[in-house]
């Protein structure tokens, strides 16, 4: 199974959504809220980090960032991925929503996810799944910032490397036989092909009515020894900060894994489709990982 806690990589996600939230004009996705829920401090933080060129022993918290001095590394390396990922996955929830008169969304690793505050369907209920050190740090910037917490929101502390995941949805609430959306973002980069196909089946083991799942993916290209320099220093990076990227995946293997279990792929986005959808505007400024490829599976 996945395991996932509030790591530095997803920092940097939400980073990057900030960041482009508060300085760019044009938006490919506008998480408007990821700034205060992430806070000034941290937010500086990890702006320092990028500027530090990754290195944590720098850490000053008495030194800012500077914007100027980072854009180009947030654009380049940073943002492209998790802003084109989470604008996918939450246009095909809204149009799984559109489907259904009630339905479920779960949030495999749900860090500083901020949808269940933006979301105005209340006919969505949500399942934030994530570490329960993760959990409490969340919660209790939620409380800072004196955030009501929607009704339709539940938050399931897991440690997934230890706990069983539908046996912690089903005490949570999880109706296994209402429709349900799942999302798995970036987390496959940092899993072998067994460990993916293991959280595949418990999602079908959960849920019992309509299912989908969205996730992103590391092509067979990611570790091929003639990737793209990008791809590269990105591997770096997060080796870096402790998370090394440990496989890419074929299209085959993805479509066997999830086809031994019940899915179908409903959706296949290339770098190609994910650039022409996403990045056609920014002329070059901000573009698609070239192996990075999205998926939304039926069952």
């Amino acid at each position: 199974m996945i395991e996932t806690q509030e790591s530095i990589t997803a920092k940097l996600c939400s980073f990057a959504r900030a960041f482009h939230s508060n300085h760019e004009r044009r938006k490919i996705f506008d998480d408007y809220l990821a700034y205060d829920l992430m806070g000034k401090d941290e937010f500086e933080e990890v702006g320092q980090l990028i500027e530090n060129d990754f290195d944590t022993s720098l850490s000053d918290k008495n030194y800012m960032y500077t914007s100027a001095a980072i854009t180009e590394t947030v654009n380049r390396y940073i943002a492209p991925i998790p802003l084109s990922r989470i604008a996918f996955a939450e246009k095909r929830l809204l149009d799984f929503a559109k489907e259904h008169e009630r339905c479920q969304y779960v949030i495999c690793g749900a860090g500083m996810d901020t949808f269940a505050f933006r979301n105005d369907n209340d006919n969505i209920n949500i399942f934030e799944l994530d570490h329960p050190d993760t959990g409490r740090y969340k919660r209790s910037r939620i409380s800072e910032l004196e955030w009501n917490i929607p009704k339709n929101l539940t938050f399931v502390p897991i440690d997934f490397s230890k706990d069983d995941m539908t046996k912690k949805l089903l005490e949570s609430g999880f109706d296994p036989g209402l429709p349900s959306f799942f999302a798995i973002l970036g987390v496959t980069y940092y899993l072998t092909l067994p460990v993916f196909e293991q959280t595949i089946s418990k999602i079908r083991e959960s849920s019992s009515g309509d299912c989908q799942i969205v996730f992103d993916y590391p092509d067979e290209t990611t570790l091929s020894g003639e990737e793209s320099e990008r791809i590269r220093t990105l591997s770096q990076i997060t080796e870096k900060l402790g998370e090394k990227i440990v496989h890419g995946y074929s299209f085959d293997e993805i479509a066997a894994v999830l086809s031994g279990h019940g899915f179908s792929i409903a959706e296949h986005e290339t770098p190609e489709r994910i650039q022409r959808k996403y990045f056609s505007r920014f002329d070059g400024d901000i573009k698609a990982f070239e192996n990075v490829n999205f998926v939304l599976a039926m069952n």
